[in-house]
Protein backbone atom coordinates (compact mmCIF):
# COMPACT_ATOMS: atom_id res chain seq x y z
CA UNK A 1 0.00 0.00 0.00
CA UNK A 2 1.28 3.53 -0.73
CA UNK A 3 1.99 5.70 2.33
CA UNK A 4 -0.60 8.14 3.57
CA UNK A 5 -0.43 11.68 2.25
CA UNK A 6 0.71 13.17 5.56
CA UNK A 7 3.47 10.63 6.14
CA UNK A 8 4.66 10.71 2.55
CA UNK A 9 4.78 14.51 2.47
CA UNK A 10 6.93 14.56 5.59
CA UNK A 11 9.37 12.06 4.04
CA UNK A 12 9.55 13.91 0.75
CA UNK A 13 9.95 17.35 2.30
CA UNK A 14 12.90 15.99 4.29
CA UNK A 15 14.42 14.65 1.08
CA UNK A 16 14.58 18.17 -0.37
CA UNK A 17 17.08 19.26 2.28
CA UNK A 18 19.10 16.08 2.78
CA UNK A 19 22.89 16.42 2.93
CA UNK A 20 24.32 15.40 -0.45
CA UNK A 21 25.94 12.24 0.97
CA UNK A 22 22.65 11.04 2.45
CA UNK A 23 20.77 11.87 -0.74
CA UNK A 24 23.32 9.90 -2.78
CA UNK A 25 22.88 6.89 -0.50
CA UNK A 26 19.09 7.08 -0.92
CA UNK A 27 19.47 7.32 -4.70
CA UNK A 28 21.77 4.30 -4.83
CA UNK A 29 19.39 2.21 -2.73
CA UNK A 30 16.47 3.13 -4.99
CA UNK A 31 18.53 2.69 -8.16
CA UNK A 32 19.34 -0.88 -7.16
CA UNK A 33 15.64 -1.54 -6.52
CA UNK A 34 14.74 -0.06 -9.91
CA UNK A 35 17.44 -2.10 -11.66
CA UNK A 36 16.09 -5.20 -9.96
CA UNK A 37 12.63 -4.49 -11.43
CA UNK A 38 14.17 -4.00 -14.88
CA UNK A 39 16.24 -7.19 -14.70
CA UNK A 40 13.27 -9.28 -13.66
CA UNK A 41 10.52 -7.88 -15.89
CA UNK A 42 11.69 -5.56 -18.70
CA UNK A 43 13.61 -7.52 -21.37
CA UNK A 44 15.05 -4.57 -23.31
CA UNK A 45 16.18 -2.78 -20.17
CA UNK A 46 17.66 -6.02 -18.84
CA UNK A 47 19.58 -6.44 -22.09
CA UNK A 48 21.12 -2.97 -21.67
CA UNK A 49 22.15 -3.84 -18.11
CA UNK A 50 23.65 -7.13 -19.28
CA UNK A 51 25.61 -5.19 -21.92
CA UNK A 52 27.18 -3.31 -19.01
CA UNK A 53 28.04 -6.56 -17.24
CA UNK A 54 25.27 -6.15 -14.68
CA UNK A 55 23.22 -9.31 -14.04
CA UNK A 56 22.41 -8.56 -10.41
CA UNK A 57 21.27 -5.13 -9.16
CA UNK A 58 23.75 -5.33 -6.29
CA UNK A 59 26.54 -5.12 -8.87
CA UNK A 60 25.68 -1.42 -9.11
CA UNK A 61 27.95 -0.28 -6.33
CA UNK A 62 27.76 3.48 -6.85
CA UNK A 63 25.96 6.08 -8.90
CA UNK A 64 29.10 6.34 -11.04
CA UNK A 65 28.30 2.85 -12.36
CA UNK A 66 25.46 4.41 -14.35
CA UNK A 67 28.02 5.55 -16.93
CA UNK A 68 28.64 1.89 -17.85
CA UNK A 69 25.02 1.34 -18.88
CA UNK A 70 23.85 2.02 -22.47
CA UNK A 71 21.22 4.71 -22.98
CA UNK A 72 17.50 4.27 -23.53
CA UNK A 73 15.96 6.57 -26.15
CA UNK A 74 12.61 7.72 -27.44
CA UNK A 75 13.03 5.36 -30.40
CA UNK A 76 13.13 2.47 -27.92
CA UNK A 77 9.70 3.50 -26.64
CA UNK A 78 8.37 3.86 -30.18
CA UNK A 79 9.77 0.49 -31.23
CA UNK A 80 8.13 -1.09 -28.17
CA UNK A 81 4.77 0.63 -28.88
CA UNK A 82 2.45 0.40 -27.11
CA UNK A 83 3.31 -1.71 -24.04
CA UNK A 84 6.56 -3.52 -24.82
CA UNK A 85 8.56 -1.81 -22.05
CA UNK A 86 6.15 -2.49 -19.20
CA UNK A 87 7.70 -4.04 -16.10
CA UNK A 88 4.33 -5.02 -14.61
CA UNK A 89 1.36 -7.03 -15.94
CA UNK A 90 -1.25 -5.02 -17.86
CA UNK A 91 -3.76 -5.86 -15.13
CA UNK A 92 -1.82 -3.65 -12.68
CA UNK A 93 -2.16 -0.49 -14.79
CA UNK A 94 -4.62 2.17 -13.65
CA UNK A 95 -3.84 4.84 -16.27
CA UNK A 96 -2.13 5.33 -19.64
CA UNK A 97 -0.83 8.60 -21.14
CA UNK A 98 0.95 9.22 -24.42
CA UNK A 99 2.78 11.88 -26.42
CA UNK A 100 1.18 13.60 -29.40
CA UNK A 101 2.98 11.36 -31.90
CA UNK A 102 3.78 14.34 -34.13
CA UNK A 103 6.91 12.66 -35.50
CA UNK A 104 5.51 9.13 -35.80
CA UNK A 105 4.23 6.63 -33.27
CA UNK A 106 3.45 8.23 -29.90
CA UNK A 107 5.45 7.27 -26.86
CA UNK A 108 3.15 5.50 -24.42
CA UNK A 109 3.60 5.68 -20.66
CA UNK A 110 1.64 3.79 -18.03
CA UNK A 111 1.07 4.02 -14.29
CA UNK A 112 0.33 1.61 -11.48
CA UNK A 113 -1.66 2.85 -8.51
CA UNK A 114 1.60 3.44 -6.63
CA UNK A 115 3.01 5.36 -9.63
CA UNK A 116 0.00 7.70 -9.58
CA UNK A 117 0.39 8.18 -5.84
CA UNK A 118 4.07 9.05 -6.27
CA UNK A 119 3.32 11.48 -9.12
CA UNK A 120 0.55 13.14 -7.12
CA UNK A 121 2.87 13.64 -4.15
CA UNK A 122 5.64 14.96 -6.41
CA UNK A 123 3.24 17.50 -7.91
CA UNK A 124 1.93 18.53 -4.51
CA UNK A 125 5.48 19.12 -3.32
CA UNK A 126 6.41 20.99 -6.51
CA UNK A 127 3.32 23.19 -6.40
CA UNK A 128 3.91 23.98 -2.73
CA UNK A 129 7.49 24.95 -3.67
CA UNK A 130 6.05 27.31 -6.28
CA UNK A 131 3.80 29.08 -3.79
CA UNK A 132 0.48 27.22 -3.96
CA UNK A 133 -1.31 26.87 -0.61
CA UNK A 134 -4.34 25.02 0.65
CA UNK A 135 -7.52 26.97 0.01
CA UNK A 136 -6.28 28.64 -3.18
CA UNK A 137 -8.24 28.25 -6.42
CA UNK A 138 -6.33 26.93 -9.44
CA UNK A 139 -7.45 27.72 -12.99
CA UNK A 140 -6.02 24.77 -14.92
CA UNK A 141 -5.73 25.68 -18.62
CA UNK A 142 -3.37 22.82 -19.44
CA UNK A 143 -4.73 20.15 -21.75
CA UNK A 144 -6.37 17.06 -20.31
CA UNK A 145 -6.54 13.73 -22.15
CA UNK A 146 -3.40 11.84 -23.16
CA UNK A 147 -1.23 14.89 -22.38
CA UNK A 148 0.09 14.60 -18.81
CA UNK A 149 0.03 18.32 -17.98
CA UNK A 150 -3.61 18.84 -17.02
CA UNK A 151 -3.84 15.74 -14.85
CA UNK A 152 -0.53 16.34 -13.08
CA UNK A 153 -1.45 19.82 -11.85
CA UNK A 154 -4.98 18.68 -11.09
CA UNK A 155 -3.83 15.83 -8.85
CA UNK A 156 -1.18 17.90 -7.10
CA UNK A 157 -3.53 20.81 -6.47
CA UNK A 158 -6.21 18.62 -4.94
CA UNK A 159 -3.63 16.87 -2.74
CA UNK A 160 -2.51 20.26 -1.43
CA UNK A 161 -6.07 21.15 -0.50
CA UNK A 162 -6.58 23.68 -3.28
CA UNK A 163 -9.71 24.02 -5.42
CA UNK A 164 -8.98 23.00 -9.02
CA UNK A 165 -11.01 24.34 -11.96
CA UNK A 166 -10.40 21.82 -14.81
CA UNK A 167 -10.88 24.29 -17.66
CA UNK A 168 -8.39 22.67 -20.08
CA UNK A 169 -7.17 24.61 -23.14
CA UNK A 170 -9.08 26.56 -25.76
CA UNK A 171 -12.05 28.95 -25.86
CA UNK A 172 -9.94 31.84 -24.61
CA UNK A 173 -12.87 34.22 -24.08
CA UNK A 174 -14.36 31.63 -21.73
CA UNK A 175 -11.02 31.35 -19.92
CA UNK A 176 -11.17 35.10 -19.32
CA UNK A 177 -14.74 34.94 -18.05
CA UNK A 178 -13.99 32.10 -15.63
CA UNK A 179 -10.83 33.75 -14.30
CA UNK A 180 -12.89 36.83 -13.56
CA UNK A 181 -15.93 35.04 -12.14
CA UNK A 182 -14.22 32.34 -10.07
CA UNK A 183 -11.46 34.54 -8.66
CA UNK A 184 -8.61 32.05 -9.16
CA UNK A 185 -5.27 32.88 -7.57
CA UNK A 186 -3.26 30.42 -9.67
CA UNK A 187 -3.10 29.97 -13.45
CA UNK A 188 -1.72 26.76 -14.99
CA UNK A 189 -0.87 26.93 -18.70
CA UNK A 190 1.93 26.85 -21.23
CA UNK A 191 3.91 30.13 -21.33
CA UNK A 192 2.66 31.00 -24.81
CA UNK A 193 -0.96 30.34 -23.87
CA UNK A 194 -0.60 32.46 -20.72
CA UNK A 195 0.07 35.44 -23.00
CA UNK A 196 -2.94 34.52 -25.14
CA UNK A 197 -5.09 34.46 -21.99
CA UNK A 198 -3.73 37.89 -20.99
CA UNK A 199 -4.78 39.22 -24.39
CA UNK A 200 -8.18 37.53 -24.00
CA UNK A 201 -8.71 39.27 -20.67
CA UNK A 202 -7.99 42.66 -22.18
CA UNK A 203 -10.25 41.99 -25.15
CA UNK A 204 -13.03 41.06 -22.71
CA UNK A 205 -12.62 44.38 -20.93
CA UNK A 206 -11.05 42.79 -17.84
CA UNK A 207 -7.99 44.39 -16.33
CA UNK A 208 -5.66 41.56 -15.18
CA UNK A 209 -4.55 43.78 -12.30
CA UNK A 210 -8.11 43.65 -10.96
CA UNK A 211 -8.00 39.85 -10.57
CA UNK A 212 -6.70 38.00 -7.50
CA UNK A 213 -4.16 36.10 -9.64
CA UNK A 214 -0.85 35.65 -7.82
CA UNK A 215 0.93 32.79 -9.58
CA UNK A 216 1.32 31.24 -13.02
CA UNK A 217 2.66 27.67 -13.09
CA UNK A 218 4.04 27.26 -16.59
CA UNK A 219 5.85 24.57 -18.55
CA UNK A 220 5.72 22.13 -21.49
CA UNK A 221 7.75 24.41 -23.78
CA UNK A 222 11.04 26.31 -23.48
CA UNK A 223 10.73 29.97 -22.48
CA UNK A 224 13.16 32.73 -21.68
CA UNK A 225 13.59 35.22 -18.85
CA UNK A 226 12.31 38.07 -21.08
CA UNK A 227 9.19 35.94 -21.73
CA UNK A 228 8.77 35.51 -17.97
CA UNK A 229 9.03 39.27 -17.49
CA UNK A 230 6.37 39.79 -20.18
CA UNK A 231 4.02 37.28 -18.53
CA UNK A 232 4.59 38.79 -15.07
CA UNK A 233 3.78 42.23 -16.46
CA UNK A 234 0.81 41.20 -18.60
CA UNK A 235 -0.95 39.22 -15.86
CA UNK A 236 0.33 41.04 -12.74
CA UNK A 237 1.62 37.87 -11.07
CA UNK A 238 4.77 35.78 -10.62
CA UNK A 239 5.42 33.05 -13.18
CA UNK A 240 7.18 29.86 -12.05
CA UNK A 241 8.82 27.31 -14.33
CA UNK A 242 7.97 23.59 -14.24
CA UNK A 243 9.91 20.88 -16.10
CA UNK A 244 8.79 17.35 -16.81
CA UNK A 245 8.39 14.73 -19.45
CA UNK A 246 5.85 11.98 -19.72
CA UNK A 247 8.52 9.27 -19.84
CA UNK A 248 9.46 10.14 -16.24
CA UNK A 249 6.00 10.92 -14.86
CA UNK A 250 4.84 14.17 -16.48
CA UNK A 251 5.34 17.58 -14.82
CA UNK A 252 6.99 17.42 -11.41
CA UNK A 253 10.48 16.26 -12.38
CA UNK A 254 11.98 19.70 -11.59
CA UNK A 255 10.47 22.96 -10.38
CA UNK A 256 11.56 26.46 -9.47
CA UNK A 257 11.07 27.67 -5.92
CA UNK A 258 9.05 30.87 -5.68
CA UNK A 259 11.63 32.36 -3.32
CA UNK A 260 14.42 32.53 -5.92
CA UNK A 261 13.05 31.50 -9.35
CA UNK A 262 16.66 30.68 -10.26
CA UNK A 263 16.97 27.13 -11.55
CA UNK A 264 14.57 24.21 -11.24
CA UNK A 265 15.05 21.89 -8.26
CA UNK A 266 15.26 18.28 -9.46
CA UNK A 267 13.30 15.72 -7.42
CA UNK A 268 16.46 13.74 -6.83
CA UNK A 269 14.86 11.28 -4.46
CA UNK A 270 12.94 9.99 -7.52
CA UNK A 271 15.29 10.72 -10.43
CA UNK A 272 19.01 10.71 -11.15
CA UNK A 273 19.99 13.37 -13.68
CA UNK A 274 23.12 13.44 -15.85
CA UNK A 275 24.30 15.86 -18.55
CA UNK A 276 26.10 14.42 -21.59
CA UNK A 277 27.49 15.64 -24.89
CA UNK A 278 24.72 15.18 -27.49
CA UNK A 279 27.10 13.82 -30.13
CA UNK A 280 29.22 11.44 -28.07
CA UNK A 281 27.14 10.66 -24.99
CA UNK A 282 30.12 11.42 -22.75
CA UNK A 283 29.57 13.31 -19.48
CA UNK A 284 30.20 17.05 -19.68
CA UNK A 285 32.19 19.02 -17.12
CA UNK A 286 30.18 20.23 -14.08
CA UNK A 287 28.12 23.27 -15.02
CA UNK A 288 28.56 22.79 -18.77
CA UNK A 289 25.66 22.58 -21.20
CA UNK A 290 24.57 19.25 -22.67
CA UNK A 291 21.72 16.80 -23.14
CA UNK A 292 19.79 15.81 -20.03
CA UNK A 293 19.65 12.11 -19.18
CA UNK A 294 17.27 10.84 -16.48
CA UNK A 295 16.96 7.58 -14.58
CA UNK A 296 13.76 6.74 -12.70
CA UNK A 297 14.20 5.51 -9.15
CA UNK A 298 10.64 4.74 -8.02
CA UNK A 299 8.61 3.97 -11.16
CA UNK A 300 6.91 0.57 -11.21
CA UNK A 301 5.15 0.32 -14.59
CA UNK A 302 7.83 1.93 -16.76
CA UNK A 303 11.25 2.08 -15.09
CA UNK A 304 13.82 3.71 -17.38
CA UNK A 305 17.57 3.67 -16.78
CA UNK A 306 19.62 6.40 -18.51
CA UNK A 307 16.87 7.81 -20.70
CA UNK A 308 18.11 10.43 -23.17
CA UNK A 309 15.54 13.23 -23.09
CA UNK A 310 16.81 15.26 -26.05
CA UNK A 311 16.48 18.37 -23.85
CA UNK A 312 19.41 20.78 -23.58
CA UNK A 313 20.39 22.30 -20.23
CA UNK A 314 22.98 22.39 -17.48
CA UNK A 315 23.12 21.61 -13.76
CA UNK A 316 23.69 24.02 -10.92
CA UNK A 317 25.02 22.16 -7.88
CA UNK A 318 25.41 24.87 -5.24
CA UNK A 319 22.64 24.94 -2.60
CA UNK A 320 19.78 27.35 -3.22
CA UNK A 321 19.10 30.19 -0.81
CA UNK A 322 15.70 28.60 -0.18
CA UNK A 323 17.53 25.87 1.78
CA UNK A 324 17.01 22.98 -0.63
CA UNK A 325 20.09 20.91 -1.40
CA UNK A 326 18.93 19.31 -4.64
CA UNK A 327 20.66 20.14 -7.92
CA UNK A 328 18.93 22.65 -10.20
CA UNK A 329 18.34 22.66 -13.93
CA UNK A 330 19.20 25.90 -15.67
CA UNK A 331 19.78 27.13 -19.19
CA UNK A 332 16.92 25.06 -20.63
CA UNK A 333 16.66 26.17 -24.25
CA UNK A 334 14.84 23.42 -26.05
CA UNK A 335 15.47 20.02 -27.53
CA UNK A 336 18.43 18.84 -29.56
CA UNK A 337 16.10 18.46 -32.55
CA UNK A 338 14.76 22.03 -32.07
CA UNK A 339 18.15 23.36 -33.16
CA UNK A 340 18.17 24.99 -36.59
CA UNK A 341 21.26 25.08 -38.80
CA UNK A 342 21.06 28.27 -40.84
CA UNK A 343 23.93 28.95 -43.23
CA UNK A 344 26.21 26.83 -41.08
CA UNK A 345 25.24 28.47 -37.77
CA UNK A 346 23.52 26.53 -34.98
CA UNK A 347 20.46 28.39 -33.72
CA UNK A 348 17.93 27.65 -31.00
CA UNK A 349 14.55 29.46 -31.17
CA UNK A 350 14.99 30.35 -27.49
CA UNK A 351 18.02 32.49 -28.42
CA UNK A 352 15.82 34.45 -30.79
CA UNK A 353 13.18 34.85 -28.09
CA UNK A 354 15.74 36.14 -25.61
CA UNK A 355 16.90 38.86 -28.00
CA UNK A 356 13.43 39.74 -29.27
CA UNK A 357 11.72 40.17 -25.92
CA UNK A 358 14.58 42.23 -24.51
CA UNK A 359 13.39 45.03 -26.79
CA UNK A 360 10.73 47.42 -25.57
CA UNK A 361 7.64 47.52 -27.73
CA UNK A 362 7.63 43.87 -28.92
CA UNK A 363 4.84 41.42 -28.05
CA UNK A 364 5.52 37.84 -26.96
CA UNK A 365 3.89 36.36 -30.06
CA UNK A 366 6.35 35.42 -32.79
CA UNK A 367 7.41 32.68 -35.19
CA UNK A 368 10.42 31.82 -37.32
CA UNK A 369 9.82 31.03 -40.99
CA UNK A 370 12.46 29.13 -42.97
CA UNK A 371 12.42 29.42 -46.78
CA UNK A 372 14.86 28.45 -49.51
CA UNK A 373 14.16 30.86 -52.39
CA UNK A 374 17.46 29.96 -54.08
CA UNK A 375 20.39 27.84 -52.99
CA UNK A 376 20.62 29.26 -49.45
CA UNK A 377 18.21 29.04 -46.53
CA UNK A 378 16.51 32.28 -45.53
CA UNK A 379 15.20 32.86 -42.01
CA UNK A 380 12.50 35.43 -41.30
CA UNK A 381 11.22 36.44 -37.88
CA UNK A 382 7.56 37.38 -37.84
CA UNK A 383 6.60 39.39 -34.77
CA UNK A 384 4.11 41.96 -33.49
CA UNK A 385 4.51 45.40 -31.94
CA UNK A 386 2.92 46.72 -28.80
CA UNK A 387 1.80 50.33 -28.58
CA UNK A 388 2.48 52.79 -31.37
CA UNK A 389 6.19 52.35 -32.05
CA UNK A 390 7.41 53.19 -35.54
CA UNK A 391 7.59 49.88 -37.42
CA UNK A 392 10.71 50.75 -39.39
CA UNK A 393 12.79 51.73 -36.38
CA UNK A 394 11.49 48.74 -34.41
CA UNK A 395 12.44 46.38 -37.23
CA UNK A 396 15.94 47.83 -37.40
CA UNK A 397 16.42 47.52 -33.64
CA UNK A 398 15.26 43.89 -33.67
CA UNK A 399 17.56 42.97 -36.57
CA UNK A 400 20.55 44.49 -34.77
CA UNK A 401 19.70 42.65 -31.53
CA UNK A 402 19.33 39.36 -33.38
CA UNK A 403 22.64 39.79 -35.15
CA UNK A 404 24.37 40.50 -31.82
CA UNK A 405 22.71 37.50 -30.13
CA UNK A 406 22.98 34.89 -32.90
CA UNK A 407 25.61 36.09 -35.36
CA UNK A 408 23.07 35.73 -38.17
CA UNK A 409 21.35 38.26 -40.37
CA UNK A 410 17.68 37.43 -39.84
CA UNK A 411 14.98 39.21 -41.82
CA UNK A 412 12.33 40.77 -39.57
CA UNK A 413 8.69 41.26 -40.52
CA UNK A 414 6.79 43.41 -38.02
CA UNK A 415 3.17 42.47 -38.71
CA UNK A 416 -0.17 43.82 -37.49
CA UNK A 417 -1.12 42.88 -33.90
CA UNK A 418 -3.07 39.63 -33.87
CA UNK A 419 -1.50 38.36 -37.12
CA UNK A 420 0.88 35.76 -35.67
CA UNK A 421 -1.16 32.55 -35.10
CA UNK A 422 -1.99 31.89 -31.44
CA UNK A 423 -1.68 28.51 -29.79
CA UNK A 424 -3.98 27.06 -27.14
CA UNK A 425 -1.24 24.68 -26.01
CA UNK A 426 2.40 24.44 -27.06
CA UNK A 427 3.35 27.25 -29.41
CA UNK A 428 4.51 26.46 -32.94
CA UNK A 429 7.61 28.65 -33.15
CA UNK A 430 9.15 27.34 -36.38
CA UNK A 431 7.47 27.03 -39.77
CA UNK A 432 9.67 25.24 -42.32
CA UNK A 433 8.64 26.08 -45.87
CA UNK A 434 11.70 24.61 -47.56
CA UNK A 435 10.96 22.13 -50.34
CA UNK A 436 11.24 18.52 -49.23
Amino acid sequence: MPPTAATDTQIRDAAETLPREALGALQLERLQASADRVLSAQPLGAERLHDAGITDAREIGSLDDLERIPFMTKSDLRDAYPFGLLAVPRSELVRVHASSGTHGKPTVVAYTRADLETWTELMARAMAMSGVKAGMTIHNADGYGLFTGGFGFHQGGERLGATVIPVSGGRTSRQAMLLNDFGSEVLVATPSYALVIAQGLRESGIDPASLPLELALLGAEPWSEPMRAEIDRALHLRAVNFYGLSEMCGPGVATECLMMRAGLHVSEDHFVVEVVEPDTGRPVAPGDEGELVFTTLTKEALPLIRYRTGDIGRLMTEPCECGRTTVRLTGLRGRVDDMLIIRGVNLYPSSVEHALLSIKGVAGHYRLIIDRPGTMDQLTLECEPTGQRDRRSLRSEIEHALRDETGLRIEVDVVEPGTVPRSEGKAVRVVDRRPA
